[in-house]
């Protein structure tokens, strides 16, 4: 028996992150893996490589959504870039049409390009539509300040109140990652499943952000999960992976590196 993952997420032409990441994880870690696509992300090569957002019409991510789940039992799915209102609608009227064994949800909040207010819509109705149904939340910094209302993140108490606070709102574990963007020599992620408080730390590896860490931890953490580990080992295994990602990271002639699935 296969086991099979989906993801709803967004499509990153270059193929370091979003969607293209999400299917070479899957794959690395032994599922078979179907995605619906939200929207298209370019980066533009010719104004410093900025985010060119074009979203999918809402009936074309519902009619990709029946689709790979009318063709596949499917009943876990990772949730990545969403990037409008009315993609979240259509994301969360498909959540709610059928029972899931796991949802993992990467929160993406920044749509660089979207005016400020289109933004604050968007974190809104991520928050109040779609995490409730998460099984595991997988916060970066910016992301777990904004998810927990905190002014700022400045420490690993900080960042264990910051899940404490995402967790409320229904998830049933926050991952909240530190990454680089805290001080000290190791990178941090907190775990938090409404009681015990799990650290997990690996050297940093240099001081630049990765592109697709992120997508890539949440991705095997799905996969993970589709195969029936648990929660807590299904983010331990995510978090080697991805260690070793970015210890394998590619380099091209964009100003950052991506992470490697296969290192």
């Amino acid at each position: 028996m296969v086991d099979l993952a989906f993801v709803i997420a967004g499509s990153e032409a270059t193929g370091g992150a979003g969607l293209q990441a999400d299917l070479k994880t899957f794959q690395q870690l032994g599922v078979y893996g179907l995605g619906t696509t939200t929207c298209i992300v370019s980066f533009d090569p010719e104004n410093n490589w900025g985010h060119r957002f074009v979203p999918i019409d809402p009936q074309v991510i519902a009619d990709q959504i029946q689709a790979a789940t009318a063709a596949h039992n499917l009943d876990v799915v990772k949730i990545g870039m969403l990037g409008t209102p009315a993609t979240i609608d259509v994301v969360a009227e498909a959540l709610g049409r059928q029972s899931w064994r796991h949802v993992v949800l990467d929160p993406v909040l920044i749509c660089k390009g979207q005016e400020p207010g289109a933004a604050l819509d968007t974190d809104n109705a991520l928050r109040t539509q779609i995490l409730p149904y998460a099984t595991v939340v997988t916060p970066n910094l910016f992301e777990a300040r904004t998810l927990s209302g905190m002014d700022s993140i400045a420490s690993v108490d900080d960042l264990i109140e910051a899940a404490r606070r995402i967790h409320d709102q229904g998830p049933q574990y926050v991952i909240a990652k530190g990454g680089v963007e805290l001080d000290g020599d190791d990178a941090v992620d907190v775990l938090f499943d409404g009681t015990d408080v799990t650290l997990l730390t690996a050297p940093k590896i240099g001081n630049e952000r990765v592109s697709g860490a992120g997508c890539t931890l949440a991705a095997a953490i799905t996969a993970e999960l589709a195969k029936g580990t648990d929660v807590v080992q299904a983010v331990q295994i995510a978090k080697e992976l991805v260690t070793r990602g970015i210890k394998g990271r590619v380099s091209a002639n964009t100003p950052f590196d991506t992470v490697w699935q296969g290192a």
